[in-house]
């Protein structure tokens, strides 16, 4: 069976965003005229964005015994659709800080020839910060990019089919890219893409197995954004 790849979580992410887009078309000349324009945030005023993220991985790392050999399986984290909460305050009209909050859970697999077997499954509350360059601010879209940090955190894991498995916490780094696109007075609809690069050590059954799992998940967000 052919296992997904960035390729697959490109394609993932490229659905996602044209779907929305296409969305945002048709409701825009409805809204249009409307004498409740909308427009772009300014300094000091805030976003706050309701959205239905879909967090996926690409992980297809080695599981290695103790003594560094090969034992011909590989992880797998199985993708989470979750909703999620964004903040953002403008420190100035172009550039605004962001902080998402929200969890998800995963399955992790070991899969190899013949074998793929449920190994854990684990709540994960990934909190990403960025600093967001917004470089219009005139008319109903507003796109940005943003780069920051975020921290990994694994919580209220289930070990599965008599293996016990422990994940570290940690840092990572993030990428983003979005827009905003005014629909009403203070709303508009929100598109949301950020990638991840987070490595975790995974040490299976006391450490007899393990693994050096680069998870570097995609986050594809749809919703709704509203200004204060």
């Amino acid at each position: 069976m052919r296992r997904p790849g960035v390729g697959d979580d490109i394609m993932k992410a490229k659905t996602f965003i044209l779907t929305a887009l296409a969305a945002a078309t048709c409701a825009a000349p409805a809204l249009a005229q409307s004498d409740d324009a909308w427009r772009a945030p300014r300094a000091g005023e805030w976003l706050i964005s309701a959205r239905v993220s879909n967090v996926s991985s690409g992980a297809d790392d080695a599981i290695l015994t103790s003594a560094g050999v090969g034992t011909g399986l590989n992880v797998d984290v199985g993708d989470s659709t979750m909703p999620t909460l964004g903040f953002t305050y403008f420190l100035t009209d172009h550039f605004a800080v962001e902080a998402i909050l929200g969890a998800t859970k995963h399955e992790i697999r070991a899969q190899g020839p013949g074998t793929d077997v449920a190994v854990h499954e684990t709540w994960v509350l990934p909190p990403v910060v960025t600093l967001q360059y917004r470089p219009l601010t005139e008319g109903r879209f507003s796109p940005y990019v943003g780069a920051g940090v975020n921290y990994m955190v694994f919580f209220e894991g289930e070990d599965m089919n008599g293996f016990t498995v422990d994940l570290d916490d940690g840092f990572g780094l993030a990428l983003q890219a979005g827009a905003d696109i005014g629909l009403q007075g203070p709303w508009s609809l929100n598109v949301d893409v950020k990638k991840i690069w987070f490595d975790t050590d995974a040490e299976i059954n006391g450490g007899a197995l393990t693994s050096d799992v680069s998870l570097d998940p995609w986050v594809v967000s749809l919703g709704v954004s509203r200004r204060f």
